[in-house]
């Protein structure tokens, strides 16, 4: 805004000022939406993760008790909590429902990272004088963000920062650099595209994925 060109508008006193303070507050209500979606993201994964591993049940207490309880965890090693194998509804197996849940559970934890490294793009951007030091990978974006992280095995405890952002199947060895506090019109365009596309969700798996659990189940999950 400082540099921007307001032909006519130049001659009237304080307009630039003006408008620099309105976008600024706009600036202000969608960084806090931006980053409430990712908060909210973040919280969905890590449901996500673990529902995927609370799918097992173990007996608890001796087996020569009348009435029969049950647990969230083993008390006996020899209890593998999936009934011996067999299947849970009709054909499957609860180590195969585990297989399906990580797969899905993997897809949006990938996705999430690249949407993190987004996120400190817009949170970076500025319509004022670009910032010297702007939002860098090793930032935390909120309070326990870290900690949610690591519960959802994203955060390297060697690096002491996020896993870096990937694509699905691809390993990236690029470091995250600080963010760009002015990206041109192209850029952000690449930008919402990418947030947009969810490129590292294979929407055709998803539905088959979904398309085995109904069947499975005789329910319908969408």
């Amino acid at each position: 805004m400082p540099s921007l060109e307001l032909g006519v508008l130049s001659d009237m006193a304080g307009i630039r000022k003006k408008a620099c303070r309105k976008l600024f507050k706009q600036q202000e209500i969608y960084r806090s939406k931006v980053l409430s979606s990712y908060k909210d993201m973040v919280a969905a994964v890590t449901q996500m993760l673990n529902a995927s591993q609370s799918m097992r049940c173990f007996l608890k207490g001796t087996s020569n008790s009348i009435l029969v309880q049950f647990s969230g965890s083993s008390e006996d090693q020899n209890d593998t909590g999936d009934g011996g194998g067999i299947p849970v509804f009709v054909f499957w197996s609860i180590s195969s429902h585990e297989e399906l849940a990580e797969e899905l559970v993997q897809m949006f934890k990938m996705e999430l990272m690249l949407k993190r490294l987004l996120v400190l793009e817009f949170l970076s951007i500025t319509c004022e004088v670009p910032q010297v030091n702007g939002f860098h990978w090793s930032d935390e974006l909120y309070p326990g963000e870290f900690d949610h992280l690591r519960v959802c095995n994203l955060f390297s405890e060697e690096t002491c920062e996020p896993v870096p952002p990937k694509l699905m199947n691809l390993k990236s060895d690029t470091p995250v650099v600080g963010c760009n506090n002015q990206p041109n019109q192209e850029v952000l365009q690449v930008y919402l595209t990418t947030w947009l596309a969810e490129v590292n969700i294979n929407n055709y798996r998803v539905d088959e994925i979904f398309d085995v659990i109904q069947e499975e189940m005789h329910v319908r999950l969408k």
